[in-house]
């Protein structure tokens, strides 16, 4: 049971966070229309720019200083680069973030090196959250923090004690995520910013009218989707490793994400993002292949079957592959996506 629980709880802080992650794009492609292939290096912008604000100010600050600077960022790059080629269509704009991605990964290699760095959560968040106490007798209890040793050992042999920690880093970022969406989902339907928003995608032309700068409205869009993203990323970074590989790590989960929720939906966003970081993470957990599931049954294999490579495999292998197999069948069954209101 507590095996069950701990996995459920590490699926839904690894999904929450990538709903953070994808939250921005999804932002950002249902106000502009435009998939940016560039999010995810700003994920790991934010997780640098943090790295190298918490040396300086400490983590707290730069929790809010660094989705500022990458929000400014992508306001900048929205203004002088991604405006300029928006009215060529769609095709130009998939080339110039898919450019930008590579300059971002090249100069974060310049400034901070190939190599992780070591970017250590603030002294609350380095211990657990509580602690899983399985009692061969007692059954299972809970005990906030980390459990003491009187909780998890026992003087009698017959007794077995097993304790299972969940990090504190895990649980603020759940935290986080909830706050965010709870954020974003109010700012969009129930302030007057949030309908300026909305209405310059739809009638540009109306909100002109009413006196709105509609280019600054999207560039402010562009620049809050990105700063989500270093949100992510200084969360993330802090959580697990801050190294240059870290956007493709999660790049094209990110993209998995929000065609399976549906292109622009933010609640789609949320449910594809909770389901994916919970089937990979049970799936990781899981290192039982098809022959040993067999013999388990009392099936009779033969020796061919038994050395066959692909009987071999472990869920746990097959576990990466698992999202963009979940990809293509929603692009077969449910091209829109799981909440989505328009095609591809």
């Amino acid at each position: 049971m507590e095996f069950f629980i701990i996995s459920m709880l590490n699926g839904l802080s690894y999904g929450l966070l990538l709903f953070l992650l994808s939250s921005g794009l999804t932002l950002i492609f249902s106000m502009m229309g435009v998939l940016n292939f560039a999010h995810a290096s700003f994920y790991m912008v934010g997780a640098y720019v943090g790295y190298t604000v918490s040396g300086i100010v400490g983590f707290w600050p730069a929790l809010i200083i660094a989705p500022l600077v990458v929000g400014a960022m992508g306001a900048l790059f929205e203004k002088y680069a991604l405006r300029r080629v928006h009215q060529f269509g769609h095709v130009p704009e998939l080339l110039i973030t898919f450019g930008l991605s590579y300059i971002i990964l090249e100069l974060v290699q310049l400034v901070w090196g190939r190599s992780a760095v070591e970017f250590k959560p603030p002294e609350v968040l380095r211990d657990s959250l509580f602690t899983l106490i399985k009692h061969s007798q007692d059954g299972l209890s809970f005990a906030w923090g980390r459990a003491g040793p009187e909780l998890c050992t026992s003087a009698d042999a017959s007794v077995k004690i097993v304790c299972s920690l969940f990090p504190a880093t895990r649980g603020f970022m759940m935290f986080v995520a909830l706050i965010m969406l709870v954020a974003v989902w109010l700012l969009l339907t129930r302030t007057r910013i949030g309908l300026v928003i909305q209405a310059s995608l739809t009638h540009p032309e109306t909100v002109e009218a009413l006196g709105h700068n509609v280019p600054r409205v999207l560039m402010m869009v562009f620049g809050a989707g990105a700063a989500l993203a270093g949100l992510a990323g200084v969360i993330g970074g802090s959580t697990f490793v801050t190294e240059p590989a870290m956007a493709a790590a999660v790049g094209s989960v990110i993209f998995v994400v929000v065609v399976v929720g549906g292109m622009g939906s933010l609640s789609g966003a949320f449910l594809a993002s909770i389901l994916i970081g919970v089937i990979q993470t049970f799936a990781v957990a899981f290192d039982t292949s098809l022959v040993s599931v067999a013999q388990d049954l009392g099936m009779q294999l033969s020796d061919a079957a038994k050395n066959n490579s692909l009987m071999k495999l472990t869920i746990s292998q097959v576990a990466p592959i698992l999202p963009y197999l979940f990809l293509v069948l929603i692009l077969i069954f449910r091209p829109k996506g799981l909440l989505g209101t328009r095609e591809g």
